[in-house]
């Protein structure tokens, strides 16, 4: 018999973030999260998501030991400033027990009921910086830091609960001696004479900081237009610098700015991190902050996280100035390996953006949808 039980305690708390640690406890490409940064994801005085958002975390049991677990997220701003009725859902996984996973998609769907919401989708987060979709393939390679890995069965699971795809995402990755400079070398010294442009050279996370904020602004605005984008508001900027930017190798973090000192294109590139939290286990303390470290310094493989240019300045070479940056920077550090994080599959672009370096898909995932 299967019983599904709301998430109330610290207790309760620690197990829904411990539970994947048991079910992928045999897999070689998992990559565990940081147990106490998890735990602070959930905590409304922690996480400022919370003044806008609401969530549900929910514990299956068979037998009283734990099966599976979901999140249940209502995103007001998302509901009440774009009258998008959606009922998200994330943090799902499951043991493969099509009652388990049915059972848990059945309470997000009540709340979404209670809320007078149309229809449910996930696996996404809170926002748009948060991991989304579930893997459709590319189950043996190592999951990135920022995305979510899951066994090949899940897909089963939607299908048979009678979820359609809603979006499909493709990662994809590039050995660094793809990179040939003559593709951007000549165009951004033109780009730059032409619009007054200038890359900022930032060594120190100091140094970064002060620019963080016009950062962020600058993601709004050129990520505005895609589908279910939600802004990123003044409290939020604050946490995600706190919580991320210190991670982040500072000469991996690329701006561009016009002759009046506004930014006009960004670029966040980290370091792999993957292999460090597998040794780390979820525990930063007592070592494993030195395996951060580490990766921080030596890694030779990048992930880029995130690109943004302003709309004013989309389509005319911006992001050859970044790369040139990007190249100068890898070169010196021996980078062997470029990895993407999931980007939308029709998001014609961005992939216009990377064709130059013929990047090899390696993986894709899917969010699904299902009226209520």
């Amino acid at each position: 018999m299967i019983t599904i039980k709301e998430v109330k305690t610290k207790k309760d708390l620690k197990a829904f973030v411990k539970f994947p640690f048991t079910l992928y406890k045999d897999s070689k490409f998992w990559v565990p999260p940081i147990i106490s940064q998890e735990i602070k994801t959930f905590n409304k005085e922690e996480n400022p998501v919370f003044k806008d958002a609401e969530a549900t975390l929910f514990l299956a049991y068979k037998n009283d030991v734990i099966v599976g677990r979901i999140a249940a997220i209502v995103n007001w701003l998302e509901i009440k400033q774009q009258q998008q009725k959606k009922m998200r859902f994330g943090w799902f996984d499951f043991i493969d027990d099509l009652e388990v996973s049915q059972k848990l998609l059945d309470k997000v769907a009540s709340i979404g009921k209670s809320h007078n919401l149309e229809y449910t989708e996930g696996p996404v987060g809170f926002s748009n910086l948060d991991k989304v979709g579930v893997m459709t393939e590319g189950f043996e390679s190592i999951a990135p830091m920022v995305t979510w890995y899951n066994y090949s069965y899940y897909k089963k699971h939607y299908e048979a609960a009678g979820y359609q795809i809603e979006k499909a995402y493709s990662e994809s990755k590039f050995p660094f001696s793809n990179v040939k400079p003559e593709f951007f070398k000549k165009a951004q010294e033109l780009i730059k004479r032409r619009y007054q442009l200038t890359p900022l050279k930032l060594t120190k996370t100091k140094e970064v900081m002060p620019y963080v904020d016009k950062m962020f602004d600058l993601f709004n605005d050129s990520y505005a237009s895609l589908a279910s984008f939600v802004a990123i508001n003044d409290i939020q900027k604050a946490y995600f610098k706190k919580k991320f930017i210190s991670f982040i190798n500072p000469e991996y973090i690329k701006f561009v700015v016009d002759k009046d000192d506004n930014m006009v294109g960004f670029a966040i590139v980290m370091p792999a991190f993957s292999s460090a939290l597998q040794k780390m286990n979820g525990k930063l303390f007592p070592f494993g902050f030195r395996h951060i470290i580490n990766a921080k310094k030596n890694s030779k493989d990048v992930i880029f996280y995130l690109i943004g240019i302003h709309p004013d300045y989309q389509n005319k070479g911006v992001h050859a100035v970044i790369f040139n940056e990007y190249y100068e920077t890898f070169k010196a550090k021996g980078i062997e390996t470029c990895y993407r994080t999931p980007e939308l599959e029709d998001n014609e672009a961005i992939h216009k953006i990377w064709k130059h370096f013929s990047p090899e898909v390696y993986k894709r995932r899917k969010t699904y949808r299902k009226t209520i």
